[in-house]
């Protein structure tokens, strides 16, 4: 059960960390960030700038933001603090929006049923009547 200050959305999952995670995944160069400790494994600030057309100092802005919505983690290695992507928050994100979709799925599904039915009474209606 959700704390008071933590609402629950579909699936269980605690709001507050997938707002956290799409906040995070709503800009370019973090998504591209993602991409590219994704397909390199660990690595620094500096190795990344070098990859993207953004400044150190940016990509290290960037990271704290993937940092705090648990997309990455950064270990120090000597002089410079190497990052890698967690796949946790990414999961649980993908677990609310498969739920979500799911939901969504049978609600349509649903009012689909309903004018469906709406249609057949109102055919069987007009043939009885004719």
């Amino acid at each position: 059960m959700a704390s008071a200050g933590e609402a629950r959305g579909a699936g269980g999952v605690a709001a507050e960390p997938v707002d956290e995670v799409l906040a995070a995944l709503a800009d370019p160069t973090r998504r591209r960030l993602l991409d590219v400790l994704a397909a390199r494994g660990a690595a620094s600030a500096t190795d990344l700038a070098g990859e993207l057309p953004v400044s150190r100092q940016a990509v290290v802005k960037h990271l704290a933001v993937l940092d705090a919505a648990g997309l990455v983690t950064g270990r120090r290695a000597g002089r410079e603090v190497r990052y890698e992507v967690r796949s946790a928050a990414l999961d649980a994100t993908a677990r609310w929006m498969a739920t979500l979709a799911a939901d969504w799925d049978r609600r349509l599904a649903r009012i689909k049923a309903l004018a469906e039915a709406a249609e057949a009474a109102e055919t069987a209606a007009k043939h009885n009547g004719a």
